[in-house]
């Protein structure tokens, strides 16, 4: 990314599952729009790619296909932990384990990673390590409602601050 490339750009959105009438999974209004730095790579490409050409206050609606957004699941992701990997100071750490939980983990090498409790056994805890919304086709219906450029802090840094 160039300094001319360069923009802070402002959206609200609806984010649904598959298409306009799929599953709200997430929604930005315009009492807390959000911004991101163009082109550091902190949002998916193609999201970026549909909206790098908008002008304030223009609406759009896309679908990124799955293999395009977060891919397909990985069956690999999902596996079996001992429950001893969850025995915090010699307690079992009973609040974290509840199906539906996300937790940050690290594997042997150090590197983290988020997963989601799916089922405790008596020996063993399920996890999916997939991101949320692997698999899925996501359909954004927004608008964007400011472009400006970044401060040189923000081009240095890479990202924009929250207000």
């Amino acid at each position: 990314m160039t300094q001319s490339d360069a923009q802070v750009i402002a959206l609200t959105y609806e984010l649904r599952e598959g298409g306009p009438e799929g599953e709200l999974l997430e929604s930005v209004k315009k009492d807390q729009p959000i911004e991101f730095l163009f082109g550091t790579g902190r949002l998916n490409q193609s999201f970026e790619n549909n909206v790098k050409d908008l002008d304030e206050g223009q609406q759009f609606e896309f679908l990124i296909k799955a293999d395009k957004a977060y891919g397909q699941v990985n069956d690999k992701a999902i596996v079996d932990l001992p429950k001893s990997l969850f025995v915090i100071d010699g307690k079992l750490a009973e609040d974290l384990l509840v199906e539906g939980n996300m937790i940050n983990m690290e594997d042997q090498e150090g590197n983290p990673h988020r997963g989601k409790i799916m089922k405790i056994g008596e020996e063993k805890v399920k996890m999916d390590f997939n991101h949320p919304l692997a698999g899925m086709d996501l359909h954004f219906q927004g608008k964007v409602v400011s472009k400006r450029k970044p401060s040189p802090e923000e081009l240095s840094q890479g990202y924009v601050k929250p207000q």
